[in-house]
């Protein structure tokens, strides 16, 4: 919780107020049993009514003035409670916005959106109670045992004995559902998992008929969790009635020792009635802190998760002071010897890429191709250093990437995905995304370029149309081609195409890599690519197998030289292509 109270220092001046208030509300809750004993004593008894009268206003004033405290403390409480919980969904999203690859990996995302939700709500609802358990019971239960003393020694063992029951009865509950918070957790990140998993995979779901089989699965976690929370649901339930019971068996045992010392003259009866209302707030305030203490476990797993996330360091490391690039910036790209293996495998048989070296010039195009899991994805997340080189460096105009500063770097790199993805909005907004000073020329132009274009005039709100999540309402070459179009806008010098025409039809595919070479015919290309005809006419193509190079030339070259290239030419290309 430690990392909770750093969040809470913003809003020191709110929780003392609202502590300050609390203590008002307190004493004008132990202020009224008294007032209500003289009362009887002194007014109903000998049946002077101008004092009822007046105890009576001024029992009304204290209780007003408590009521006023109870709300006014009630809204900084909860103001400051949101407004904690507003900062650690700001921290945590910021946090996870700024991970590597290898972070993310470590949290799966189901989690992270568990941590961001449910936790910190866990979080907020529970600083709001503790506000007033904590602070409140404290001064009820210690106020009323003095004032329960002044009005009867003898009976304070009823009030004994009644808290012991109670903390014997919270401390079983503690033992029983304190296990069981970390589960539920747990439990929520796996419903979580799979229920995104069902609902981005629906139209897999549905091709293959697997909705049985997923239904299954979904109705496991939630059975899962569902018996969980029902076993703590259960136990709080069986809770209340005890809680009464030992209430109630408190009042019935003080009004009969009571009456019996009343009628032996050794106490008067409004003091019975001020005892048993001490008595009752005694007990309430040993039972708030009691609840708390069944509640505060599940908060302090959800702070723990959250501190989790915040305390977690990049694998990346950037220099306080990192390297600029020249003002005559080139975009000459090497890979000198690089190596990688993922994060948690250390053996060199667990590479991804070994050894791999080539050289990327401004004005050309180097091709990657390989065979699937052949690491040419990779070569681009290493160069935008999504993750680190584990042997080897890559350098950008001789300058090693590690040595300059991430958005120093990003800014010189265009990047399109193998998975094109579009944002909610509009077609303009996500296009802006790239570069929010884009002016309308340089986006129409981009789009142009990308044979955007026409499909975005035919639609009626043109550039101002609406993209729905994900980009659901675009087909996958409309999708493709925005993002594209989206890269295109930020007119970097570096482009990493990753597999990016793969959804494009030949003739727009031929179309917009005339388009595109006309753009970038000063900048330095790098393609990954599947298909041999897309690349024929590359500068460069480095071929990829398990990892490794194994060979690096033209489409000519390679075919007399590269038996892993001719075999992939061999699948792809027809006899006459192969023979030209």
């Amino acid at each position: 919780m430690s990392k909770i109270f750093e969040f809470m220092k913003p809003y020191t001046a709110m929780i003392l107020c609202a502590t300050v208030l609390l203590v008002v509300e307190a004493i004008c809750a132990l202020a009224l049993p008294g007032y209500m004993a003289d009362i009887v004593n002194d007014g109903v008894l000998p049946g002077n009514i101008p004092l009822i009268w007046r105890n009576g206003a001024v029992m009304l004033l204290i209780t007003l003035l408590g009521v006023i405290a109870a709300l006014a403390m009630g809204y900084l409480g909860a103001r400051a409670a949101a407004g904690v919980a507003n900062d650690l969904r700001q921290a945590v999203f910021q946090k996870v916005l700024y991970f590597s690859n290898a972070e993310m990996n470590r949290f799966a995302v189901s989690s992270l959106i568990t941590r961001t939700t449910n936790d910190i709500t866990q979080i907020q609802s529970t600083l709001v109670m503790a506000l007033r358990q904590f602070i409140y019971a404290p001064i009820i239960g210690i106020g009323g045992i003095i004032l329960a003393l002044e009005r009867s020694v003898s009976m304070t063992w009823i009030i004994a004995l009644a808290v012991i029951c109670l903390v014997g009865l919270v401390a079983i509950m503690l033992v029983l559902v304190m296990p069981k918070y970390k589960m539920i957790q747990k439990l929520i990140d796996r419903l979580n998992q799979v229920s995104r998993e069902n609902l981005s995979g629906i139209l897999i779901v549905r091709a293959f008929s697997t909705q049985k089989f997923e239904k299954k699965r979904f109705d496991k976690a939630n059975k899962d969790l569902a018996e969980t929370n029902r076993f703590v649901d259960q136990a709080f339930a069986f809770m209340t009635p005890s809680i009464m019971l030992i209430m109630n068996l408190t009042t019935a045992l003080i009004v009969w020792i009571g009456a019996r010392q009343a009628s032996a003259f050794r106490i008067d009866i409004g003091d019975i009635f001020a005892f048993l209302q001490y008595g009752l707030l005694i007990i309430f305030a040993f039972l708030m802190v009691a609840i708390m203490f069944v509640i505060l476990p599940r908060a302090m797993v959800s702070a723990e998760r959250i501190k989790e996330v915040l305390e977690t360091g990049s694998s990346l490391l950037y220099k306080k002071e990192p390297t600029k690039f020249p003002a005559d910036f080139k975009g000459v790209v090497e890979f000198r010897n690089v190596s990688f293996h993922y994060p948690d495998t250390t053996e060199n048989d667990d590479n991804v890429l070994n050894d791999i070296s080539f050289i990327a010039k401004p004005g050309g195009t180097t091709a990657i191709i390989g065979s699937t899991g052949a690491g040419k994805t990779t070569i681009l997340k290493l160069l935008l250093r999504f993750y680190d080189v584990t042997g080897g460096a890559i350098f950008i105009d001789g300058i090693d990437i590690r040595d300059l500063g991430k958005k120093e770097l990003h800014d010189k790199i265009n990047y399109i995905p193998q998975k094109s993805l579009l944002f909610s909005g509009t077609i303009r907004s996500n296009l802006l995304y790239a570069d929010k000073s884009a002016t309308e020329e340089r986006i129409k132009n981009a789009a142009d370029i990308a044979q955007a274009e026409a499909f975005i005039q035919r639609k009626p709100q043109g550039y101002e149309s609406n993209v729905a999540q994900g980009g659901s309402n675009f087909s996958g070459g409309q999708k493709q081609r925005l993002s594209i179009a989206r890269a295109l806008v930020k007119n970097a010098p570096i482009y990493l195409f990753d597999d990016s025409f793969s959804a494009l039809d030949l003739k727009t595919d031929a179309l917009l890599r005339a388009a595109l070479k006309r753009k970038t015919n000063k900048s330095t290309k790098l393609v990954v690519a599947q298909r041999i005809s897309t690349i024929m006419n590359a500068d460069q193509i480095v071929v990829l197998d398990n990892g490794k190079i194994t060979g690096c030339g033209t489409h000519a070259e390679l075919m007399k030289t590269c038996e892993v290239y001719k075999e992939i030419a061999a699948s792809q290309l027809s006899e006459e292509e192969l023979n030209k």
